[in-house]
Order: C-alpha cells, then sequence, then structure tokens
C-alpha cells in the first residue's frame, strides 16, 4: 500500500507560496574511485540515459564498467576540482542564490527556490522535501538543459514525478523543458562571445559543441539533435558568421554504437588540414561549466588540436552565474508564476482558517 506522507498538507491560512526547483545532471561528491563509482552507477543505472535491455545492461555495468570507469573518471575530475569542490556544484550554488536574490525582489518570500542534482547530492528529493515544508501551491521545475533530451530533461521528470506521487497534496506543476530557442538565451549566448572577442583576439573559426547521444534517440523521436542545430544556426546568425566561420559538434560519446554527428575530436583533427588553425569553442548545451567543458573540452581536445596542427585554441566559458544569465533564468521562471487572487491580506487567511475549523478542519 502506497504511504502518501504528510509534510505537504493543505493549509487554509497558507499565503501562496510558489516552490521552484532548479535541476542539474549532478557530479560526485569527491573526487576519489569510491565516489565516483557511487555517482557513476546512479546516472548510468538510468534508463533514460542508457536504453539497453536492463538484465544484460546491470551484467555489463556492474561487471565491467563500474570496475574500470571509476578510477579513470576520478583522474579526470581530480584536475578540475577546486578549493570550494566540484566545478558544477560551485557554480550551481552560485546560479541558485543568484536567481533566488532577484526573484525575492519582485515575489519576497512567496517564492521559494532550492536546487536538486539529477544524480548525487544535494537530490532532487532533498530539494523537494524542503519546498514541501512552505506548503506550495505551485511548484516551478526548471532543469538547467537549454535543449530538451529525454535522457536529460525527461529524467528529471521521472525523478520529481516519482518522488511527488507519494505526496497527499500535489501543488500544480509547472515544468519548463527546454529553452533552446527563446531569444533571451540566445542574446546571453552572443553577448558572452562579444565579450570574449573584446577581451581576446578574435579567432578564424567558431566550434559550437554539444553534448552528444546515440543516434538512435534521434531516430526514436528525441528533439534533442534538431533543438542542438536550431541554437547553434541562432546563435551564428546573432553573430553575423558566415556558413565557414562557424561549426557544429557533438561529444563526450562513449561506447560502439554510432551517437550524434559530427564528433567533436574528429571534427578537431581534420580542421588544421581544411586551413583551420584557429578556433574558439564554446558549448551551449551546457549551463554550467562542468568536467565535460574544463576537462574534456579545455584540455583533451585542445591537446588533440594543437597536435594535429592547429596553432590556438581558446575556450569560452558556459553562462554560469553571470548576471545576464540568472537574469534570464529568473525571467523564465517569473513567466510561470502567477499572480493570486486569493493572495490574502493575514487578518483574511486567519479567518478563512476559523471558518474551516468551524467545519471540522484540523488546519
Amino acid at each position: 500500500m502506497t504511504r502518501y506522507t504528510g509534510h505537504q498538507q493543505f493549509r487554509h491560512d497558507n499565503e501562496g507560496v510558489t516552490g521552484v526547483l532548479i535541476a542539474n545532471l549532478g557530479t560526485p561528491d569527491a573526487p576519489d574511485r569510491k565516489s565516483v563509482r557511487r555517482y557513476l552507477k546512479q546516472f548510468l543505472s538510468d534508463p533514460r540515459v542508457v536504453e539497453f535491455p536492463r538484465p544484460l545492461w546491470w551484467l555489463i555495468l556492474n561487471g565491467l564498467i563500474l570496475n574500470i570507469r571509476p578510477s579513470r573518471s576520478a583522474g579526470a575530475y581530480r584536475k578540475v576540482w577546486t578549493e570550494s569542490g566540484s566545478p558544477l556544484m560551485d557554480i550551481s550554488v552560485k546560479q541558485v542564490a543568484g536567481i533566488r536574490s532577484i526573484l525575492r525582489e519582485g515575489f519576497g518570500d512567496r517564492v521559494q527556490v532550492e536546487v536538486g542534482m539529477r544524480y548525487g547530492n544535494p537530490s532532487i528529493a532533498s530539494a523537494l522535501a524542503k519546498l514541501s515544508t512552505s506548503a506550495i501551491r505551485e511548484l516551478v521545475v526548471l532543469p538547467l538543459y537549454p535543449q530538451y533530451s529525454g535522457s536529460t530533461v525527461g529524467s528529471v521528470f521521472d525523478e520529481m514525478a516519482d518522488r511527488l506521487k507519494q505526496w497527499r497534496w500535489v501543488p500544480g506543476i509547472r515544468f519548463i523543458n527546454a529553452y533552446h530557442d527563446h531569444p533571451g538565451y540566445i542574446e546571453a549566448l552572443a553577448n558572452s562571445v562579444l565579450r570574449f572577442w573584446r577581451e581576446q583576439k578574435r579567432a578564424d573559426h567558431l566550434v559550437m559543441s554539444f553534448h552528444g547521444v546515440p543516434k538512435q534517440y534521434l531516430l526514436n523521436g528525441d528533439p534533442y539533435y534538431c533543438q542542438c542545430h536550431k541554437t547553434a544556426r541562432l546563435l551564428a546568425r546573432q553573430l553575423a558568421l558566415s556558413d565557414a566561420q562557424w561549426s557544429l559538434v557533438f561529444q563526450s560519446r562513449m561506447g560502439r554504437q554510432e551517437w550524434l554527428q559530427p564528433y567533436c575530436d574528429e571534427e578537431l583533427k581534420k580542421f588544421p588540414a581544411r586551413n583551420i588553425r584557429d578556433i574558439e569553442i564554446i558549448c551551449p548545451g551546457f549551463s554550467a561549466d562542468c568536467l565535460e567543458t574544463l576537462e574534456e573540452i579545455n584540455m583533451q581536445y585542445r591537446r588533440l588540436f594543437l597536435e594535429s596542427g592547429g596553432q590556438r585554441f581558446n575556450y569560452i566559458p558556459c553562462l554560469n552565474d553571470g548576471r545576464e544569465h540568472l537574469e534570464f533564468l529568473a525571467g523564465l521562471i517569473q513567466e510561470q508564476v502567477h499572480s493570486r487572487d486569493d493572495d490574502v491580506a493575514m487578518e483574511e487567511r486567519q479567518a478563512r482558517l476559523s471558518r474551516a475549523k468551524a467545519m471540522g478542519a484540523s488546519e
């Protein structure tokens, strides 16, 4: 029998609080083998991430991958770990603090903001538990993935739904599942590139790298590939780039199956032979710098490009906790927060509670 928790209870004197869940992928608790193994097991056990027959995948994951990959991945994490911990976690905390501050200017305490990671800590479950103490009437969920994929945004929805189905009183839900073509997002990306150009000598070619997924996901109906292309096309247009001045690539593939192409590493090796030796690379699918941008792109792929004959490689950071980015994200949330007709004064809420108690209600 399902047990419905009482943390999220209806209250007659509730002032109408909106909860905001900011979600991202997550990170290990520490850059060591044990922590990374625990993180990878949770991540790679998600059927949204790896669409493979579960019994066979369980054997591959537990018998092979989790015995080999954690040590290698822990070494990569150590290269980017800082005194503040994981870059993704450090930036996420700053993002949420900034968004919370902006929203409080307009809504005060009527909006409560928490961060939850799909894998690792702080979890989505812990974020929802914090929000439940405010007896929220509405829940706005913002996964920080600009482009929708079932393996990212879809997985956030799955985890959120699994937790909320245990609540007795489920709030109204507003789920922001993509913002890949939002003018504010494109403008923030373009402005980050323009600032970089003002600070650095502009390169001859701009590479836009997105995280890859298996091609089969596209063939099964996932819109991620198309949304990545639209983001890249709109950004190139905003920067007034010709077709010859930019490229789109996909990174981070694993396994033997075909992934979305062109592959970032293979294209970087070909660029010098095509007389493209001076490049900048930006990752418009990542809202915050992380292992994939700081270690894979800015370390591994930098070395690959230069060893293949490239002359200059510049990495343009993600939007991170920049003010323009935070104002854009807060604006996305503000669009979903309703002004309620029943947001009434304390005296009326107390009167409402008194009437309810007179009819037998407990609160």
